[in-house]
This record gives structure tokens, sequence and C-alpha cells, in this order.
């Protein structure tokens, strides 16, 4: 049985899937998580996809992570 950060800490340098509020998910590879660091990322926004080098996310924004997910 692991707590949320645990499981947060085993998923870095793993593909997760981060699904914000509002109308944005992105997929990436996370790098860290004082704020969340994802590289390689694809975001989905209103049905458009995006590719992005590597975003920052805040925290605050996030309502849901999914380790090794993916929308597709």
């Amino acid at each position: 049985r692991l707590l949320p950060l645990e499981l947060v800490d085993k998923c870095i340098g793993s593909r997760i899937w981060v699904i914000m509020k509002g109308d944005k998910e992105v997929v990436g590879t996370l790098r860290g998580f004082d704020e969340y660091v994802l590289d390689d990322v694809t975001e989905y926004c209103d049905g458009a996809k995006t590719q992005l080098d590597q975003i920052l996310l805040n925290g605050n924004n996030v309502s849901m992570m999914v380790p090794g997910g993916d929308p597709e």
C-alpha cells in the first residue's frame, strides 16, 4: 500500500497522464514533483493535440494523475 506522494515518487522517469482542472490534459515523462515537471509532452485541449518539449505544471491545477496512462 502506497501513500499518494510515494506513488508519485515511484513514477519519476515514467510516462504519466495528468488531468488538469478545466479541459486540459497532458501526457509526459515525470521529471520532478515539487512543481510537476514533464518532458516529451503531448497536451490535449479542446480536441487539439500539441507536442511540447517540457512543461511545468502548478500542482493546484492538477485534478488527477494516471501512471502509465494515455488518453488515446
